[in-house]
């Protein structure tokens, strides 16, 4: 801390102004043509350009600082970028693409500049769509670099158990795993370490921010060339290397060591790679927690231009994971808990792929080739006691592979724009797995108490996916009235009616209609097709795949709402939603829908199922978003959501995500002398919570390591709010060609409580050897002596983080 002290006082006495470039490029948004003699200009400083026959720019000599940039060309739309961190580490790299003017009517275009300003415009309807730049996931308070944390902030959005110790990411009332990911185009089926199998969410993400240029959210009226989503489409959008110099940085948080590399390679190509190293595993060991979690991920994209209509990009992105245990110098129930209830987990996954990108007359083509694989192995023993033989309760090696084709064309001519394509993949599931899921139980006669339910089966699955899409779009009545209207279907080789395209015909439609030069209208309707998870296609009893009737699961969207844009820099918006399921996967063991699952580590899916369940998720919207234009920026969202399912009694029931109200904001201040400081803070309501059945509990705790919850009375009771508010500091230093960033992120600064399900164990002895029993007896394997205890799980921590960026 000293040291820390000493070298803020110091650097001051080193630094020098500094000055810095921006470039980059301006495309048609439309045809990725090229634009030719655009103004780019830096706000406030006097400084700007114009592009050349690429449509590239540059600007030099710019004073260290924060901007705003804007793009302005006759014909189109200006484009504004906010929030732009000019320093003197890296060349600042900003791509534009900019939307031909809707109309010329003065009126119409101060609309479609409002649009451009002040969020992402999607297509013609900017419905239920939402975005964040670069610097809004870096700068995240709480966030910790990792972007699934970072669009909490947006409406909408919950958390599993809201308190932040995973990923799962539920938007408006649906599952984690009805979420897909698209990096630069590329489908990435993770995004998250410790993945749960059959959902996706895990426990910190994969993704390096210093890759990504933009990340668009859409939560409904998803566009045609999209498939198995019925929740959201995240699009990240990666920039591309330095084509300048050589440069980087190096990033050390409260979790991770991070180094990411850019230069050119040559005159026509730039590459990107990052590593990152977790030292949690060491961290954790020193504050005595039983967990030891590690992990490494990797990243790279190459770009290459081939000639001045042909472009090519290699990406890929990747993780190894390895969650183990440790013994804990001082036992606590809590630490006995934890080493009984989780399972030993070693991963890894891999996403890479090409796209080609050919521009042709009035458009351009798209062809994605990409292979991703992920290997899960998870490893748990009974909670036998100290010293005794433990029995393997949990073998899973499994792997799922996917070779994928996508290719799209699209167009835009005389006001219309459209597109078409087609998706293939190869997909390749192996599952060899042994789960105990309740142990055999006789009394001391030797009569059955509990009969005994194992899985053991080895599945090697492999089958092909394919679809089709159309998308059309329009503006109409003087362009006041914007149309989108578009239709995809899916099939597989698989499912008994996978190869029928009419079992997925999903028509869906929006509007966007211009009521004043500041207000839209905005609707949309469409069905959405999801293929059930390959651990419930796997499934398997006697040889035979359970599961190989079940169909695809749908949903059906219906989303109201209006846009209010005062200024460049301000949005408003308010969205109704209805969302209705069926065909939705219900376990037949234990009657519930699979809906509720997947907030737990380890893997979900693996049974045999129903394709029956329904489903319903409604609510609205509020959201405000305030860009930065002077020295502070804002945003405030207010969500009321409903989200119930049914299982096999057909009764509609709280999912696991019916939070009801979800609250967040997020402030940040740009202060004099390059420190920053922002805060953001979060509210849900109580999660739904299932009480455990106290006595198939004490029967199976001791082979399981955790309490059996009661199905008859699902999510019959909820947990307290949720609510958290985080801080962030930061300080910048800039040197010749580099730039040092220290930062205090301190989250929970309330040290509010973490609400979080009850856990189920038995008391142990005085001494930590066993459990103690009722009868001072070893402990029968019913558990029928044993002192049951549960623990209350609403610990709050305030976590702080220092942590640094040296950019060069």
């Amino acid at each position: 801390m000293k040291f820390i002290l000493l070298l803020i006082c110091l650097l001051p006495t080193l630094v020098v102004a500094q000055t810095s470039i921006i470039t980059g490029k301006v495309l048609d948004r439309n045809t990725q043509e090229p634009l030719i003699g655009v103004s780019v200009q830096v706000v406030g400083a006097q400084l700007g350009t114009v592009t050349n026959e690429k449509g590239i720019f540059r600007i030099e000599s710019i004073p260290v600082g924060s901007y705003t940039v804007q793009t302005s060309y006759l014909g189109y739309q200006a484009q504004f970028r906010y929030n732009v961190n000019v320093t003197a580490g890296n060349v600042q790299i900003l791509n534009f693409e900019m939307a031909p003017s809707a109309n010329e009517l003065q009126g119409v275009e101060i609309v479609a500049n409002h649009r451009q300003s002040a969020a992402v415009a999607d297509l013609i309807t900017p419905l239920s769509v939402q975005s964040l730049t670069t610097e809004e996931i870096r700068s995240n308070p709480g966030g910790n670099f990792d972007i699934s944390k970072v669009v909490q902030v947006l409406p909408g959005v919950a958390t599993n158990g809201t308190s932040g110790g995973r990923n799962d990411l539920i938007i408006r009332g649906g599952a984690p795993n009805e979420n897909v990911y698209y990096l630069d185009g590329i489908e990435i089926p993770l995004i998250n370490h410790f993945t749960t199998q059959g959902s996706a969410g895990g426990a910190t993400g994969i993704l390096n921010v210093s890759f990504i240029e933009d990340l668009k959210v859409s939560s409904s009226a998803f566009d045609a060339r999209y498939d198995n989503a019925l929740a959201s489409v995240f699009e990240f959008s990666q920039r591309y290397g330095n084509p300048e110099r050589f440069s980087g940085n190096v990033r050390l948080s409260g979790s991770e060591f991070a180094t990411t590399l850019e230069g050119p390679a040559g005159a026509k190509t730039t590459y990107l790679v990052s590593a990152r190293r977790s030292y949690l595993q060491f961290l954790f060991k020193l504050l005595d927690l039983p967990i030891r979690p590690s992990y490494w991920d990797f990243q790279y994209k190459v770009e290459h231009k081939l000639n001045d209509k042909t472009s090519v990009s290699f990406i890929g992105v990747g993780a190894i994971d390895d969650f183990s245990f440790g013994v804990p110098r001082e036992s606590t129930p809590e630490n006995e808990y934890i080493l009984r209830s989780v399972p030993y987990i070693n991963q890894w996954n891999y996403t890479s792929g090409v796209a080609v990108k050919r521009l042709i007359t009035d458009g351009y083509i798209k062809l994605a080739i990409s292979r991703n694989a992920f290997d899960n192995r998870l490893t748990k023993y009974e909670a036998a006691e100290e010293g005794g033989t433990r029995t393997l309760t949990l073998n899973t090696n499994s792997r799922e592979t996917e070779n994928k084709l996508r290719l799209d064309v699209n167009k835009y001519k005389n006001g219309w724009r459209y597109a078409y394509g087609v998706s293939g993949q190869y997909v390749q599931f192996a599952n060899d797995i042994f789960s105990i899921i309740r142990k055999e139980l006789r009394d001391e006669q030797n009569n059955l108490v509990q009969p005994g339910i194992t899985l053991d089966y080895n599945t090697n699955l492999d089958f092909f996916r394919y679809g089709a899409f159309g998308q059309v779009s329009r503006s109409v009545f003087a362009n006041r009235l914007g149309l989108s209207v578009g239709v995809r279907t899916d099939m597989n080789s698989f499912t008994t009616n996978g190869n029928d395209p009419l079992k997925t015909l999903s028509p869906r439609a929006a509007l966007s209609y211009v009521l004043h030069p500041k207000w839209t209208l905005n609707a949309s309707s469409g069905i959405y097709y999801k293929l059930p998870t390959y651990t419930v296609l796997g499934y398997q009893e006697e040889g035979n795949y359970l599961n190989k009737q079940a169909g695809y699961i749908k949903s059906i969207h219906y989303v109201l709402g209006t846009e209010f844009l005062p200024r460049q820099d301000l949005r408003f918006t308010l969205e109704g939603f209805y969302k209705v399921y069926g065909n939705y996967p219900v376990s037949i063991r234990d009657g519930i829908s699979l809906a509720n699952q997947g907030g737990e580590f380890g893997a979900i899916g693996n049974e045999a199922v129903a394709s029956i369940g329904k489903g319903r998720a409604y609510g609205a919207e509020f959201y405000l978003q305030k860009k930065l234009t002077g020295t502070v920026f804002s945003v405030l969202s207010y969500t009321y959501v409903v989200s119930e399912f049914t299982g096999l009694n057909g009764q509609y029931i709280s999912s696991a995500w019916d939070y009801r109200h979800l609250v967040s904001g997020l402030v940040g201040k740009k202060l004099p002398r390059n420190w920053e400081f922002g805060a953001k803070y979060r509210y849900a309501g109580g999660a739904p919570a299932t009480p455990f059945d106290l006595e198939a509990s004490q029967r199976n705790y001791a082979s399981l390591g955790v309490g059996i919850l009661d199905y008859n009375r699902l999510n019959s009771e909820r947990l307290q709010p949720f609510s958290q508010l985080d801080v962030r500091i930061d300080k910048k230093w800039n040197f010749n060609r580099v730039t040092l960033d220290l930062f205090l992120d301190i989250a929970n600064v309330l040290s509010s409580n973490s609400p979080g399900y009850d856990r189920y164990t038995f008391q142990r002895n005085d001494d930590n050897t066993g459990f103690e029993t009722t009868d001072g007896n070893p402990l029968r394997t019913d558990g029928s002596n044993a002192i049951p205890v549960i623990l209350e799980n609403n610990d709050g921590n305030l976590v702080p983080t220092i942590g640094f960026i040296v950019e060069f």
